[in-house]
């Protein structure tokens, strides 16, 4: 790793598959390194996979296979900013038909339980209108939905 800042998750021996999805799922990202244990841990054994070095969409990070003591949940997620329904939509459901789950106002699980916040720019410019009424507006559209349907938000923005 060159960076200086690496964003750590924890798998339960699946880092590398996560990685091996991410990057071939967003632009910008890739693979660069797996390292295997030089010896046993409390969750595997040498030689095992510890952890893989990736980059999801220019963000450096680590996984390491830690064991089942910890669990992802919603306190983290990748915040994605798309531009168009089409990017949105293949995003959301790479997520969701990879195992993952729906959630509610843009946000999906990925099969390993990491959050995922599919976010069009259009949605972020909506909620934070300077006009108070459209951004609830839109705000109160985006609470109904799970994936952001763009010309759902346009219209409830637009009144």
């Amino acid at each position: 790793m060159t960076s200086k800042n690496t964003i750590c998750l924890w798998y339960d021996g699946t880092a590398l598959d996560a990685a091996t999805f991410y990057a071939r799922t967003f632009p910008d990202s890739a693979v660069q390194a797996v390292h295997h244990a030089p010896g046993d841990y409390p969750s595997g054994k040498q030689g095992d996979v510890l952890t893989v070095e990736f980059t999801v969409m220019g963000i450096p990070c680590l996984g390491l296979n830690g064991g089942s003591a910890f669990q992802h949940n919603e306190a983290f997620s990748f915040q994605v900013a798309t531009d168009d329904q089409e990017e949105t939509d293949r995003l959301w459901n790479a997520i969701v038909d990879n195992g993952g789950q729906e959630s509610a106002c843009g946000w999906c699980k990925d099969k390993w339980g990491l959050s995922w916040q599919i976010t069009p720019r259009v949605l972020t410019a909506a909620i934070t209108d300077p006009d108070p009424a459209a951004a609830k507006r839109a705000f109160d559209a985006m609470m109904t939905m799970g994936k952001i349907d763009i010309a759902a938000i346009e219209a409830a923005r637009r009144g």
